[in-house]
């Protein structure tokens, strides 16, 4: 594994900086969209050596990469559609985040109870040995545990929320589970720190053609309304379920044909499932999953068609409904809709189809050189997000004849994993330097890897960064602040929904969070008293937006609830 470079503080001071690199200098690499698989492309390519740009209209990971179920794993359930070198890859990439990123990729039990004894357990036990078995396939480590076979007696147990008189015994297996914001936010910091120019806040508004061919992008700030042009050698449209949106800049939209799909997740605390292992449900369509989350549990998702706002996909009471009333089917003691502390959506990217010029594509993703200097990636799922970055930046270099080696991101280490090893068996050190509890060190070192001494600096001339904020769930003063500084947030939104997970961890979404957030914020973003306020009205209004959907019966009535949260952001 390669040692990391200096690690880079996405700064305020870092941002002016890179909006002027923006328009200084001519860049290899222009990557547009600030998911996973964008942060994947800058980090692949400024790993390389090459210069490179990456935008975000929005905020990083503030799509589909803060939304998803939260797991690394090689799927499950494409062994049933035999599409083996699919869940192989997976499982290859799982077991290399888990070494790259071991703060942030953590292992997980997964329980699949059986209802039948002897004909679904085999089925399903041999279903789950060929998983393990490939990821022990390809020369690489799986990294985790082998499955196992569970008795009855010992299912309830591990598990004694599950109905007696529904299941007979479970097989339990292993996967990855992951806070995909804050990773996403350290790929990003990797790349940084390897040399990228990284801005979120820049929206794409218009693609610069010189002869026919793509040489770059005017990208406008939207705070400022500012715009500037980058010149690129070729730009990387990564814009996940906005890619059709991003080939009309282009001129064209039959590159790739994307449908965006809903997934929705429920919310709900420890309390209400008796269990010390995540589940599997099967489905008549797919299966749910019901994820531990610190004190919470995550149940979901949904698979049904999106048709509306693309930034602001809704749930609905159906979904809702649904969700309760699968995972109700497995437990002795139902989940009402009052347990339900917060609902979150995600769209997915799918692929409907592609067009010639279509380089690489498979179930879950392609790569498409859409015009001379532009190159598009969409499809796939968070756990291939370095495969997919790869394909995009071999096609690009390639597409451009740049000459740049091959990808180096399987050895690429991501900022803070260096040195965690020793502090995550230590952890008492740092107990009794800061003062805190053993379940809050356990946890920042879980967000924040090696970098957790940085987060906490600031507290040895300022005592009251280590108390915790009032209604964030159990994130400290330190944590918002560290958000800013270092980590790029420029609204409270950012902060209480990604930075911190405050958003879906808490039962009024983080509304009080945001009340004690920005005045943390002001000051390091130069902020009024009337820009404070309305950062935190914005915010109320958002999560007012949201909880007023959820109680519309359908897609058409909960899309016309939801507020565009982009246009509640108060502007400078």
């Amino acid at each position: 594994m390669q040692r990391a470079p200096r690690i880079v503080a996405l700064s305020p001071d870092r941002y002016s900086s890179d909006l002027a690199r923006l328009e200084s200098r001519p860049f290899d690499v222009l990557v547009v969209g600030g998911g996973i698989v964008g942060a994947g492309a800058a980090l692949d390519a400024a790993s390389r050596g090459l210069r490179v740009a990456v935008v975000e209209a929005q905020d990083w990971a503030s799509g589909t990469s803060s939304r998803s179920s939260k797991l690394i794993h090689g799927g499950l359930r494409y062994l049933q559609m035999y599409d083996f070198a699919l869940v192989r890859e997976a499982l290859r990439e799982r077991a290399v985040l888990l070494r790259l990123a071991p703060h942030l990729v953590h292992p997980v039990p997964i329980l699949y109870p059986l209802r039948h004894r002897v004909v679904e357990r085999a089925y399903v036990g041999a279903g789950v040995l060929l998983y393990d078995l490939l990821a022990r396939t390809g020369g690489t480590s799986a990294g985790l545990p082998f499955h196992r076979q569970l008795s009855r007696a010992r299912t309830f147990a591990v598990a004694p929320a599950l109905d007696r008189r529904r299941y007979v015994g479970a097989v339990q297996y292993f996967d990855g589970q992951v806070d995909d914001a804050r990773h996403t936010l350290m790929v990003l910091r990797t790349a940084a720190s390897h040399g990228a120019v990284v801005t979120n806040r820049m929206r794409a508004t218009e693609l610069v053609k010189e002869n026919g061919k793509v040489v770059g992008a005017r990208v406008e700030q939207t705070e400022t309304g500012r715009v500037t042009q980058v010149r690129a050698s070729v730009v990387v449209s990564a814009t996940g379920v906005w890619t059709e949106q991003f080939e009309s800049l282009a001129g064209r939209g039959d590159a790739l044909k994307v449908q965006p799909s809903k997934g929705v997740h429920l919310v709900v605390p420890r309390r209400c499932i008796d269990s010390s292992t995540a589940l599997i449900l099967p489905t008549e369509k797919s299966v749910l999953f019901v994820l531990p989350w610190g004190e919470h549990w995550i149940i979901g998702t949904t698979d049904t068609p999106w048709s509306h706002a693309l930034a602001d996909p809704a749930a609905t009471a159906a979904d809702v409904d649904y969700l309760l009333a699968t995972v109700d089917s497995a437990l002795a003691r139902p989940i009402s809709r009052e347990d339900v502390e917060s609902v979150y959506v995600g769209l997915r990217p799918l692929i409907a189809g592609a067009g010639e010029e279509t380089t690489k594509l498979s179930r879950e993703h392609a790569v498409n050189r859409a015009l001379p200097g532009l190159v598009l990636v969409s499809g796939g799922k968070y756990t291939t997000y370095r495969v997919m970055a790869r394909d995009v930046v071999d096609a690009a270099v390639d597409h451009a004849a740049i000459a740049a080696p091959a990808s180096r991101t399987e050895s690429v280490p991501i900022v803070g994993s260096e040195g965690y090893a020793q502090l995550a068996a230590r952890p008492e050190a740092l107990e009794a330097s800061t003062g805190l509890d053993p379940a809050q060190v356990e946890r920042l070192l879980g967000r924040y890897g090696s970098l957790v001494s940085e987060v906490l600096a600031p507290a040895s001339s300022d005592p009251t960064l280590l108390d915790e904020l009032e209604g964030s769930g159990g994130y400290l003063r330190a944590e918002a602040v560290y958000a800013v500084t270092h980590e790029g947030a420029r609204h409270v939104e950012d902060v209480v929904a990604r930075r911190m997970r405050a958003a879906i961890e808490t039962a009024d979404r983080g509304v009080g969070a945001a009340a004690e957030v920005a005045p943390l914020m002001a000051p390091l973003l130069g902020w009024d008293d009337a820009q404070t306020g309305r950062e935190v009205r914005a915010y109320r209004d958002e999560v007012d937006a949201e909880l007023d959907a959820e109680r519309q019966p359908d897609d058409d009535r909960a899309a016309e609830r939801r507020t565009d949260i982009e246009a509640l952001l108060p502007r400078p």
